[in-house]
């Protein structure tokens, strides 16, 4: 009897529970089959008002930190104009870009190890405690002559009949330069020598940048290869914010009655102001009231100003302007502008100014025209019309 008992005791605590579990709306269960019998397993709860109540508070988290990294970012963009207002060298450290050294962990002494074994690297001194970095690449015709020889050995060599390119790059990199090294063996494929250096404040060379640093030692190259050369051809050529160097430094021998045989500039701009408005790095402030107050007054504060607009009207050499339509680091319309200038000064009257563009479908952007197929075509017909003066 008191088995029977127990028996249907446990069978009515088992039914009660049952009973509870299927009336209950707010818990689950399932069944788990057994080799013998079937049990049933309580789950979890499951209120769907506290489901609601939990998304509510991810999803206000969210908002709370999406807010706050909004206002994070817009505290910056309203502090930096501020922040280049106050600390003016800030933005001339933005135009010239001589820290950034590009490629990295490369050794300036040995050009050889960048694919120019016919290249001599030395050091020039253009003023007291200022030495600078200079590469020599003779033409490709000496390259064998010119495995394991020395300076003195690269000089003698100027007195060959073949033309010299002095060379200015734009900001940022060294003289070791990819897209500036495959120009030099281009330039040196057709018969020039090239002469190229980094200014003071760039690569191994001493001293700190300034637009008038830059073209005091550009104004001490060209001197000291006249000296090499003698009456031999000379020819410039500048890139990018090396043309406003380049314009700087032609106006400077033009207006003391010695100009160059040519001037040839590559992705060229009018003056340092419209290329800074014009530059990427500008399109997030373009727009902003006061943007030439900020920056571009920053820029002139430093004693920045590359007016290679206005030097064209003291220029009277053959110019040459490259430029590639799909340049965004230095828009087409710049060059395109500085051109119309060049053509219409009088002090180039009677001299060639010509301007040669690149077409969007070729992709040669800011730094590769180098790789177009006509550009020794193009060198060969203008500087053809280039006469070395008296």
């Amino acid at each position: 009897m008191r088995k029977r008992n127990n028996s249907l005791t446990t069978d009515h605590d088992s039914s009660a529970t049952n009973t509870i579990l299927d009336t209950s709306p707010n818990l689950k269960y399932c069944h788990k089959k057994g080799q013998d019998s079937e049990s049933e397993v309580l789950l979890s709860s499951a209120d769907p008002v506290s489901d609601k109540t939990m998304g509510r508070y991810r999803r206000y988290g969210l908002m709370n930190r999406l807010k706050r990294l909004f206002l994070w970012v817009l505290g910056v963009y309203i502090a930096i104009p501020f922040i280049i207002k106050l600390c003016p060298s800030i933005q001339a450290k933005l135009v010239f870009l001589n820290f950034v050294r590009v490629p990295y962990f490369i050794d300036l002494k040995r050009p050889q190890d960048q694919g120019l074994n016919h290249t001599c690297n030395f050091y020039l001194q253009p003023e007291e405690g200022v030495n600078i970095g200079v590469w020599h690449t003779v033409p490709a015709r000496l390259w064998r002559d010119a495995q394991e020889k020395d300076r003195a050995w690269y000089d003698s060599t100027f007195q060959s009949s073949h033309p010299v390119m002095l060379y200015l790059h734009g900001n940022a990199g060294t003289r070791g330069g990819d897209h500036r090294v495959q120009l030099y063996k281009v330039l040196s494929s057709l018969g020039y020598h090239v002469i190229t250096f980094d200014y003071r404040g760039w690569g191994d060379s001493e001293g700190s940048p300034s637009e008038r640093g830059m073209t005091s030692d550009a104004i001490f190259l060209y001197n000291w290869l006249k000296e090499k050369i003698g009456k031999k051809p000379l020819y410039i050529w500048g890139h990018s914010l090396g043309t406003g160097v380049a314009t700087n430094l032609v106006r400077h021998l033009c207006d003391r009655g010695s100009p160059p045989e040519a001037l040839i500039l590559e992705s060229p701009f009018t003056n340092i102001r419209e290329e800074a408005k014009s530059h990427p790095f500008a399109m997030v402030y373009r727009y902003l009231p006061g943007f030439d107050w900020f920056f571009l007054d920053a820029i002139t504060a430093n004693d920045i100003r590359f007016a290679s607009d206005e030097n064209m009207g003291h220029i009277s050499c053959p110019v040459l302007i490259l430029h590639a339509e799909d340049d965004t680091v230095v828009p087409f319309h710049l060059g395109k502008k500085l051109y119309s200038i060049a053509a219409q000064s009088n002090s180039l009257s009677g001299h060639k100014v010509q301007f040669i563009p690149f077409s969007v479908t070729l992709g040669y952007k800011h730094k590769l025209i180098y790789r177009s197929p006509e550009l020794p075509h193009i060198l060969s017909d203008f500087l053809g019309t280039a006469h070395p003066h008296e």
